[in-house]
């Protein structure tokens, strides 16, 4: 990433209060920076832990309060972990407390744990989980009361092209497609109340996927590699071209945008259809009663999945 990129100076959420989780470095302190650019108070969270979630300091809030302050902005830091629920009250505590309000959360905080289903350890898995999942629950449950009683809110969360387009990285994909329906099932239920809910699925070059064993591992299992160019140093530019998507969605000009997922960054912006049932038999259950197997084999192979049929994802064997 371009650490010291500065956005054009706007003002169109001038007024206006953001939270981005996971602000201190990447993607998050791009958003940050972003969204400051457009006249928004930051609360830049960051308990400034490793990439597998270890540790912990407050440098990287405290350097990008400093960026956005030295560029004319109002930010300020905060440490805590989305992952415990408490300490996720403290983060929304925290914009109440400096500046009165909250208009904006970005969910963007997240670690890394790498390991197949069969390798990595339960300890992993959930790690992974009360961080992406959990903490975007976390901290939207705490948020959307404050918004509702506002009648006005903007939340965007943080997804993945994994929740659809598995890549060996079990705990982060569950993970991600939790958000996913998550984002859906938010965006029906506040849309009453001025509130939009709307994930992004970046494409940008972090700390989070510079793993570069992966492919390895993945080749090592017999697996095939998708885009193992991807996993490179260099391959994808940084979070500033993910952040202008994240800056409109908060925007007055996408008031009509609601439960979308977005493809965002290296040059692209995309939108993913909502899951559709697109083959379907059915059969009189009052009158003829149930499926049976013989039907079954039949009636599948020829009407839904066509003999050799796999998920689109899923490379021939």
């Amino acid at each position: 990433m371009t650490e010291d990129y500065i956005p054009p100076r706007g003002s169109r959420l001038e007024g206006k209060v953001a939270i981005v989780t996971g602000a201190g470095r990447g993607i998050g302190r791009a958003h940050a920076i972003a969204l400051a650019a457009e006249g928004a108070k930051i609360i830049v969270n960051d308990p400034g832990v490793e990439r597998n979630g270890s540790g912990g300091t407050i440098a990287p809030a405290d350097e990008v309060v400093s960026f956005i302050r030295e560029n004319g902005g109002d930010a300020t830091a905060n440490y805590n972990s989305v992952a415990d629920y408490q300490e996720a009250e403290q983060i929304i505590a925290s914009a109440l407390d400096a500046y009165g309000q909250l208009d904006i959360l970005v969910n963007n905080a997240g670690i890394a744990r790498e390991g197949l289903f069969h390798q990595i350890s339960a300890d992993d898995f959930h790690a992974v989980v009360n961080t992406h999942l959990k903490g975007t629950f976390n901290t939207c449950h705490h948020a959307v009361p404050v918004m509702m009683k506002q009648k006005f809110g903007r939340i965007i969360n943080t997804a993945s092209s994994q929740w659809r387009n598995p890549e060996g990285r079990t705990a982060y994909s569950a993970a991600k497609g939790g958000i996913v329906s998550l984002t859906w099932d938010l965006a029906f239920e506040l849309r009453k109340f001025n509130i939009t809910v709307n994930a992004i699925a970046p494409m940008a070059q972090t700390r989070a996927f510079t793993n570069y064993q992966h492919p390895q591992m993945l080749s090592d299992a017999g697996l095939f590699v998708k885009k193992a160019g991807d996993e490179l140093a260099g391959a994808r530019p940084g979070g500033e071209h993910v952040s202008p998507l994240v800056v409109w969605l908060a925007t007055q000009s996408a008031e009509n945008v609601n439960g979308c997922i977005f493809r965002a960054g290296s040059g692209k912006f995309g939108i993913y259809t909502h899951p559709t049932e697109t083959r379907s038999v059915n059969k009189d259950w009052r009158n003829k009663g149930r499926w049976t197997l013989e039907e079954l084999r039949k009636v599948i192979p020829s009407s839904l999945t066509f003999d050799d049929s796999v998920a689109p994802f899923i490379p021939n064997r």
